[in-house]
């Protein structure tokens, strides 16, 4: 990125996990040039059938498990959430919802509601009633998931916590809670799908599935777009007593399928995840310093841990100066965020090595 100046920036962050092809890709940018030509907004539910909307669903059914058939989209994350809490709750007949503390799930009513963090959300109050919060990776907690619980929301990688990745046991005694109680089990992978952590989708890493699949940031290639993905018949209860169980104007906005469907082919066309995890090797690599206490993550989602907030902003600082674009983390403020897009080079991580582990020097 460059400033008006024309200073150069390396991207650290891609718009929080948004850029995974970087700015303006070009088969991006001509798919949405392609479909302004043609329309924009027409009516997005029911009155018309649009062609760039299917496609783009075909194409993200083609990849999902075969219990994911049935894709709404909406504008956002957060709004993806909000749809797969009603969902849940509507088609489960139950009230009570299962989160996890550091949770981030968006700041929408429902969404700041799930979400682990009272600082953030105590001026908001009441939020929605009945939503109880687990400690993430604590196997014991589980038992608290019961026959009154609608669904658990968890994200496949806790993101601002501070990139927090679960174990794999961990996971799968979630699913088979969630399998003997009827609870619905909701992944959260908009920040972490689409290769940020190595694979196609987070919850590969743990060899289990979910009943909702919550998607956005990087599924529009820089547009604005999520989605909730579930099965047909747990998709159907939405479609009666309300008729429109949920709606939206601009969600599945046709010049954002367009983009998302062009970033999706790029990204699988080009191999760019085959690549993540010896980025990933490079950045811990060079990544090396006294100061740094730990650095967790998978993939290209990555979080370097320091002592301090006052530390971490003072070396964030520094290296936006010296051109790299990197923060903190919500609910992790001592911990500086990697996360660029997937077609950052070796170069360019050894220079933005260079960068970071300079600016941790001076201030250490």
């Amino acid at each position: 990125m460059y400033n008006k100046e024309g200073k150069a920036y390396i991207d650290l962050i891609s718009g929080i996990g948004v850029s995974n092809l970087g700015h303006s890709n070009p088969y991006v940018v001509n798919a949405i040039k392609d479909q302004v030509d043609k329309y924009m907004h027409l009516m997005v539910y029911g009155e018309y059938v649009q062609t760039p909307q299917v496609r783009f669903a075909e194409k993200l059914i083609s990849i999902l498990p075969d219990n994911l058939q049935s894709v709404y989209f909406t504008n956002s994350g957060a709004e993806a959430v909000e749809g797969a809490l009603k969902l849940a709750k509507r088609f489960t007949g139950r009230q009570q919802i299962v989160a996890f503390h550091n949770s981030y799930h968006g700041s929408t009513h429902g969404a700041l509601s799930v979400m682990g963090n009272e600082e953030f959300k105590q001026a908001y109050r009441p939020l929605l009633p009945g939503v109880n919060f687990l400690r993430f990776n604590n196997t014991a907690d589980l038992e608290f998931i019961t026959d009154q619980t609608a669904c658990v929301i968890i994200e496949t990688v806790q993101g601002e916590a501070g990139i927090r990745v679960p174990d794999k046991a961990y996971m799968q005694a979630l699913r088979a809670r969630c399998n003997e109680t009827g609870a619905l089990l909701i992944l959260d992978e908009i920040q972490a799908a689409f290769g940020r952590t190595g694979k196609l989708f987070a919850f590969e890493h743990f060899d289990i599935e979910p009943d909702i699949l919550l998607l956005a940031k990087a599924l529009g290639g820089g547009m604005p777009v999520g989605a909730f993905i579930s099965s047909n018949q747990i998709m159907g209860a939405l479609k009666e007593n309300p008729i429109l169980g949920h709606i939206t104007t601009f969600g599945g906005h046709p010049v954002c399928c367009a983009a998302g469907l062009a970033a999706l082919e790029v990204l699988l066309n080009e191999n760019l995840i085959d690549a993540v995890g010896e980025k990933e090797a490079l950045f811990r690599k060079l990544l090396v310093h006294p100061a740094i206490k730990e650095i967790r993550g998978k993939g290209l989602m990555l979080a370097i841990e320091l002592d301090s907030f006052d530390l971490n902003k003072k070396i964030i600082d520094r290296c936006i100066e010296n051109g790299i674009v990197t923060d903190w983390f919500l609910h992790c403020s001592n911990s500086m965020r990697i996360a660029p897009p997937l077609i950052i080079t070796q170069n360019e991580i050894t220079k933005a090595c260079e960068i970071i582990t300079e600016a941790i020097a001076f201030y250490s």
